[in-house]
């Protein structure tokens, strides 16, 4: 009766008004063979203590306390405590979306900075007050750049997140868009050759994503160059933030598309993330999502509004760029504190801390399994392909409290036993060592040659 409003009193009024004298005569249209004349098969009512403790028991199920080693788009990174502490204030936690400027001058100001910094960071003039997540935002860029360039059809790599290119096909289906889809090469890397084949007259855009999907670092000018000599655009994604730490920012690119859960939000079992588009100025007035400038009133005081809004709820349909409903104002907000926090020297440190601790990992399963994609400079991600099936290897590192690397074969079958690593500031050396004899048990005591890209190359 807790959580049931009707009292057994109730019910009987409600079953008099409809002339029945109890619940079963309610259900007497349904022939007998399909009801069901007995008591459900449940456990018995619980107290709430007892509730309580069966959810704390549950909970250890989670796996709470394991290392990982799992990245692939979802990043493991330390959130500050004062996030938390600053985003569960009132005026942020309990505010809507603004859309009336003028009561939410703070959730304004507070997305304007994010605007500012992001710009800063990615080395664009513009970005928008936030999108879903990375997937939507790699979209959205796409079909921003088929309303620019009035091109149809879209070239993607196939390096670029397998979910990023899901949520794609999905859009492109319904938009009647051609995909065509270029591979990577040996080092991983994109296949400048199939790019410059793939690319027509036709083309709006390539789409990649750096560092892809393996963490290798594509080479932005080279397709840039080709883009542009083609009359396309080149959008690119970043799923892993906090490689603009220490990574050149894609500045050739024309849009850039990017996750910033990597900045101070939690993995949460996939979302809510923070998508982000950051642009040149003169495509602005087909950004889609919101954008919030800054003003002054009649005062001469400073303030801040909703600049550009070209949403259907805005604007007519027809009109609209996007039906992108709404910001992540308050993930938004975590990213902004996080920025705020590490300024440009702590996240170039956050980022050298990453890329160190990925150069010890990669070296030390190099010894006992190959290293895919290592000529070429990476992040905080590599692809280890081993002789045993990576589900077989996790399965025996649960046992050590480590949640191991990302089987990549229901993606990329034609690199067969292969995984994808990652490693964060939170990765211990102990951790990273003790993988890799679980490997090594499986793998022999052959080494191979160790990988040795280091943090200089990557920083260049």
């Amino acid at each position: 009766m807790r959580y049931l409003p009707k009292s057994p009193a109730d019910r009987e009024a409600m079953l008099k008004s409809m002339g029945a004298q109890s619940i079963d005569d309610l259900f007497k249209s349904i022939p007998a063979e399909y009801r069901l004349n007995r008591d459900l098969k449940v456990p018995r009512q619980m107290a709430e203590s007892e509730i309580v403790d069966w959810f704390r028991e549950c909970s250890r199920e989670n796996g709470d306390g394991h290392a990982t080693f799992l990245g692939a788009g979802a990043y493991s990174h330390y959130r500050p405590v004062i996030i938390d502490s600053l985003i569960s204030r009132g005026e942020f936690l309990t505010a809507y979306t603004p859309y009336q400027a003028e009561i939410s001058q703070g959730t304004l100001q507070s997305i304007f900075e994010f605007q500012t910094m992001i710009c800063e960071l990615t080395g664009m003039e513009v970005a928008n007050a936030s999108m879903y997540d990375g997937s939507t935002a790699a979209a959205e860029a796409v079909m921003m750049a088929v309303r620019l360039t009035g091109r149809r059809s879209v070239v993607m790599a196939r390096s670029v997140h397998p979910e990023y290119c899901e949520v794609l096909a999905t859009y492109a289906f319904h938009q009647g868009m051609p995909l065509a889809t270029v591979p990577f090469a040996e080092n991983g890397r994109l296949d400048t050759n199939a790019v410059e084949k793939a690319v027509t007259a036709d083309t709006a855009c390539l789409l990649i994503q750096s560092p892809n999907f393996f963490g290798t670092i594509e080479d932005i000018e080279a397709l840039a160059e080709i883009a542009h000599r083609k009359g396309a655009m080149l959008v690119v994604s970043i799923a892993e933030a906090v490689s603009l730490g220490i990574v050149e920012p894609p500045r050739s690119a024309d849009i850039i598309a990017m996750e910033a859960q990597s900045f101070g939000v939690p993995l949460t079992f996939g979302g809510p993330y923070c998508g982000v588009i950051a642009t040149r100025e003169a495509y602005v007035r087909r950004m889609p999502g919101r954008l919030v400038g800054q003003t002054t009133d009649r005062s001469g005081k400073r303030g801040f509004v909703l600049t550009l809004a070209t949403r259907e709820q805005h604007i007519r349909r027809e009109k609209a760029t996007s039906n992108i409903c709404t910001n992540q104002a308050l993930v938004a907000l975590m990213a902004n504190i996080f920025m705020t926090i590490y300024g440009k020297v702590g996240l170039k440190e956050l980022a050298r801390q990453n890329l160190a601790k990925t150069v010890y990992a990669a070296q030390q399963f190099g010894k006992h399994a190959s290293v895919l994609f290592g000529s070429v400079p990476r992040f905080n991600e590599f692809v280890v392909r081993t002789a045993e099936d990576p589900h077989a290897i996790n399965s025996r590192l649960l046992g050590h409290k480590i949640v191991g690397g990302f089987p990549l074969k229901k993606f990329y079958p034609e690199l067969g036993n292969a995984s994808l690593w990652c490693c964060t500031e939170l990765t211990t050396r102990s951790t990273i060592d003790t993988a890799v004899g679980v490997v090594a048990e499986s793998e022999g005591s052959e080494d191979s040659a160790a990988d040795e890209t280091s943090v200089e190359e990557v920083a260049k």
